[in-house]
């Protein structure tokens, strides 16, 4: 199979990674020169495809087999789809699904018709709120505020935007993954999510250790929203554990970053090879497990910012900082990683992949990872930190040096 990857930051780098584990060969296309996923991919071209639009239909009849967007600009998407309609290459995108779940208040909406627990939007709540804009993703200006003038003074700041102003909870953030093709549809295992300071994503683990009740909950929420909307794609659900309940945080139809290649080191399942087979067959591909077997290993996928004075645990937005990077194997004792690290280099980022049979044993593998980095870069801390809690001082784990 030949694919073309549209898009090398974080969901690119998921999607040229995963692809090339199924053994197909890429080809990205991106308009920045130092795009992170450069270096994964068999070919690169930089292409700002919507100013040449001549040379990208010309590149993409060379036998590419589908089209893999990993990007979210629409008028990309909205380009892609008319060019893959008028060349006959399948376009693994839902733009109707993705429409929906690119708008937070669409979103939401859904949730409300299909009676899906969520936090109590504003004025419905009190104190302390969470806010954030409709249209980013991710931890994009999300905001914990106490008192109204501080919320007003947000909403004041750029008034003509969409914001969501909903109650702040806490507790474990958990994902789950659904692919629907032609009525069909079929989850993925459930990961769990670790946050930064600033609630990006900073680390990965699968499987979740999650009660089967809730394990049950969770797969029957996400397919009765993909069947709402007939998904013909892959979608992503975003819950939070909150005193003892579910409750939906987001959904984005799209192709994910970070939890795929994390459930692929767990379970074995690609989640793009998925993705691509459905498309270019016409049917969805192969059943996917419910959930882990007890012979699946474990994985701890994380991002780690490294100089001279501190390693540091942070959200996937070091990465997307980053320039082109290098998957390597045994690095520092890890089972893979994605890294712009050289000798040389001062500062650098590196995404850590370690896996073993059980938690115990992948922790203790992924602490010895540290202390060796530790040790022979003679970097003198390690920090881990964690979000504000209402509950106990902000967290950070210093290591003993």
């Amino acid at each position: 199979m030949q694919v073309a990857v549209i898009g090398g930051k974080l969901q690119g780098v998921e999607a040229t990674y995963l692809a090339k584990k199924a053994g197909w060969r890429v080809t990205l296309f991106d308009r920045r020169e130092n795009a992170q996923a450069s270096t994964l991919a068999d070919s690169f071209h930089c292409l700002d495809i919507l100013a040449s639009q001549e040379d990208f239909r010309a590149l993409l009849k060379n036998d590419i087999d589908l089209i893999l967007p990993a990007i979210e600009d629409l008028d990309v998407l909205i380009f892609l789809t008319k060019v893959a309609e008028n060349l006959q290459i399948p376009l693994a995108l839902d733009m109707n699904a993705y429409r929906i779940s690119s708008s937070k208040l669409k979103s939401n909406q859904l949730f409300q018709e299909l009676h899906i627990p969520m936090p109590l939007p504003w004025p419905q709540c009190s104190f302390p709120l969470l806010i954030k804009p409709s249209g980013a993703s991710g931890s994009v200006e999300v905001q914990t505020v106490t008192h109204r003038e501080e919320m007003e003074g947000i909403l004041a700041k750029d008034p003509e935007k969409e914001w969501i102003v909903e109650e702040f909870l806490e507790g474990p953030s958990y994902s789950i993954e659904v692919i629907g093709f032609a009525g069909e549809y079929r989850v993925f295992p459930i990961t769990e999510l670790e946050m930064d300071a600033q609630y990006d994503c900073k680390r990965v683990l699968s499987p979740a250790e999650l009660k089967y009740k809730f394990i049950d909950e969770f797969e029957e929420l996400a397919l009765k929203i993909a069947s709402q909307i007939g998904l013909n794609g892959i979608m992503d659900v975003e819950t939070i554990l909150h005193l003892g309940k579910l409750k939906a945080l987001e959904i984005d139809a799209r192709l994910p970053s970070q939890t795929p290649t994390a459930i692929y080191h767990s379970s074995g399942i690609n989640m793009v090879e998925c993705l691509g087979y459905s498309f270019t067959q016409e049917s969805l591909y192969v059943p996917i497990p419910k959930r882990p077997s007890p012979q699946d290993s474990f994985c701890i996928y994380e991002h780690l910012k490294v100089n001279a004075d501190r390693i540091e645990v942070s959200g996937e937005h070091i990465i997307a900082e980053a320039g082109p990077l290098r998957l390597l194997t045994d690095f520092f004792g890890a089972d893979e990683a994605l890294t712009d690290y050289t000798p040389e280099k001062k500062e650098w980022v590196v995404t850590l992949i370690t896996r073993g049979p059980t938690q115990y044993e992948v922790w203790a593998k992924r602490y010895e990872i540290i202390r060796r980095i530790q040790e022979q870069l003679h970097i003198p801390r390690f920090l881990d930190p964690y979000p504000f809690s209402l509950s106990m001082p902000t967290t950070t784990k210093t290591s003993a040096s």
